[in-house]
C-alpha cells in the first residue's frame, strides 16, 4: 500500500507538532548552536542538557502563571 503526498505531509506536521510540544528540538537546536559556537568541545547528552537547562531556569526565574 502506498500513502501519498497529503498523507505524508500530515505525519510530518503531526511529527513536527510532537517534537516541539516535547521539546525534543529543543535539544537538537542546542545541539546545533552548541556545534557552531564550541565546535571542539563535547555535545552534552540530553540528560545533561536537561540538568543545565534546569538549573538556568532555577537561577533565571521568570514570571510565571502559576
Amino acid at each position: 500500500m502506498s500513502f501519498g503526498p497529503a498523507v505524508r505531509r500530515s505525519a510530518r506536521a503531526v511529527r513536527w507538532y510532537l517534537r516541539e510540544l516535547t521539546g525534543e528540538a529543543e535539544y537538537d537546536r542546542y545541539c546545533e548552536r552548541h556545534l557552531r559556537h564550541h565546535p571542539i568541545a563535547p555535545v552534552p547528552t540530553r540528560r545533561e542538557y536537561q540538568v543545565l537547562r534546569t538549573r538556568h531556569q532555577e537561577a533565571h526565574p521568570q514570571g510565571r502563571c502559576c
